[in-house]
C-alpha cells in the first residue's frame, strides 16, 4: 500500500536569540526550531510526522489544507490616551 502523502503550510519566525521558531497553522500544537533555516524546515518535517503518527494512534482524521496559508505584515499604532 502507498504511503498517504500530506502538505502543510509552515511558518518560520525568527527567534530572538537566533535561529527560527516553525508552527503549523493547520496542526495547532506542531511547533519546532531550528538554529538555522534548513535546520528548521527538516525538524518542522519530522514533527509534522510525528503528529500525523499521533493523530493516527488517538484515532483522529488528519487535517487537510485546502489551500496555502497566506502572510502579510501589519503595521499598526496603538491609540494615545491622554
Amino acid at each position: 500500500m502507498k504511503p498517504e502523502s500530506y502538505t502543510f503550510s509552515v511558518v518560520l519566525t525568527p527567534a530572538e536569540e537566533g535561529g527560527f521558531t516553525v508552527t503549523v497553522p493547520s496542526l495547532p500544537g506542531c511547533i519546532t526550531e531550528g538554529n538555522t533555516f534548513e535546520e528548521a524546515v527538516a525538524n518542522a518535517r519530522e514533527a509534522i510526522e510525528l503528529t500525523i503518527d499521533c493523530l493516527k494512534e488517538a484515532g483522529d482524521s488528519v487535517p487537510q489544507e485546502i489551500s496555502p496559508s497566506l502572510m502579510n505584515i501589519i503595521t499598526v499604532s496603538s491609540p494615545q490616551y491622554a
